[in-house]
């Protein structure tokens, strides 16, 4: 299964008719493919299933928004996912994405498919612990993918979240171990979704981050 058939079951949540999500999709596609050339977005062996391994993977956050959910924040964005298939099938719905990334050749690849697909979409070039919180607008909703164990994830995200703000993380086998860990240091409230894609894989959804208190 691959092109619009791998995002056809989540065609419903799109904010604008499938073909057109499938076409933007194609053009990200073929801007992953380029780049890749001279920066590592993504493993080599997925390059040829992008569209069930990164497009279908990232799409399947989908379901699990909802109508107030306007501003996400995507922390160490690499190639771009979950963010960009989920601006793309967001074009048509009043959302904003902030994008976190600090390696500068993957912030210029971002912000060139942002400007080349009009996605409501801003870069910024830093780490997340550089951003004074202030700087952003207070996210509704957090994702990262692949990008470091929870219980680090979690420090990375705390200065960001406000009493509405929920995370939307992808994970993989370890998440039983990595819920473990964070449980010393954080108090949180948490949802496992088997992932559609990956057999080992979660999505976690985390709401109430707080740091435990030291004694």
């Amino acid at each position: 299964m691959g092109g619009v058939e791998a995002i056809a079951p989540y065609a419903k949540h799109f904010g604008r008719p499938i073909d057109a999500v499938g076409r933007d999709l194609e053009s990200y596609a073929a801007l992953l493919k380029k780049w890749q050339a001279v920066q590592n977005l993504v493993s080599r062996e997925t390059l040829g299933s992008v569209w069930e391994r990164h497009f279908a993977d990232s799409l399947q956050v989908l379901p699990l928004l909802t109508e107030r959910d306007r501003v996400f924040m995507d922390l160490g964005s690499g190639g771009g996912f979950p963010a960009l298939p989920l601006a793309i099938a967001s074009k048509g719905l009043d959302r904003h994405f902030v994008l976190v990334e600090p390696t500068a050749r993957k912030v210029s690849f971002l912000r060139t498919v942002a400007r080349e697909l009009n996605l409501n979409v801003t870069v910024i070039g830093r780490r997340s612990d550089e951003i004074d919180s202030r700087e952003t607008p207070e996210p509704d909703v957090i994702t990262s993918r692949a990008l470091t164990a929870l219980p680090l994830l979690c420090d990375w995200m705390e200065p960001f979240f406000v009493r509405k703000t929920r995370a939307i993380l992808h994970k993989g086998r370890e998440h039983v171990d990595e819920l473990n860990d964070s449980s010393a240091h954080w108090h949180y409230d948490v949802v496992v979704n088997k992932s559609d894609t990956d057999p080992g894989g979660v999505i976690l959804t985390i709401t109430n981050l707080k740091r435990k208190s030291v004694s």
